[in-house]
């Protein structure tokens, strides 16, 4: 199917940079794709030592590539076993909605990771922090003092 260039609503380009920083407790995110994309990208800085909840997602899809440092995945596996893989620079990593996962820093690492938009519920049936599961209309909060 051809696009029809005649039709495009240029009054919806933009040239403006992008970026925001979100504080976790395992470290923080940056995130380069602006809200309203039928994707998202983002920068994971994990200190080391530090873990991700153990989580589900019931509507999101998140692929993973390790920029510096060491980190590993404990995730689950098409038997419903939990394992570990540790991150090998230069290779990629997807999870699939219901298939559950954490990452961990083993040394101050930096993941990008890219995703289907911020969508859906994320269970946290695991988390070093006490967090609630994360909605929808959580992340819509302006200060989310349960930093996300």
């Amino acid at each position: 199917m051809a696009i029809d260039l005649t039709k495009i609503d240029k009054t919806k380009f933009s040239n403006a940079a992008y970026s925001k920083r979100v504080e976790k407790p395992w470290g923080y995110e940056l995130h380069w794709v602006p809200e309203g994309h039928p994707y998202m990208g983002k920068i994971l800085h994990i200190n080391a030592g530090k873990r991700l909840s153990l989580q589900i997602h019931d509507a999101k899809q998140e692929s993973w590539f390790l920029m510096s440092g060491q980190a590993k995945i404990i995730w689950e596996n098409a038997q419903g076993e939990m394992i570990e893989t540790l991150l090998e620079p230069g290779k990629g990593y997807s999870t699939s909605v219901g298939q559950k996962h954490r990452l961990e820093g083993i040394t101050d690492c930096d993941i990008i990771e890219v995703s289907t938009p911020e969508i859906g519920t994320t269970l946290r049936l695991e988390d070093d922090y006490s967090r609630p599961n994360e909605t929808e209309e959580m992340r819509s909060l302006p200060n989310r003092g349960w930093n996300g």
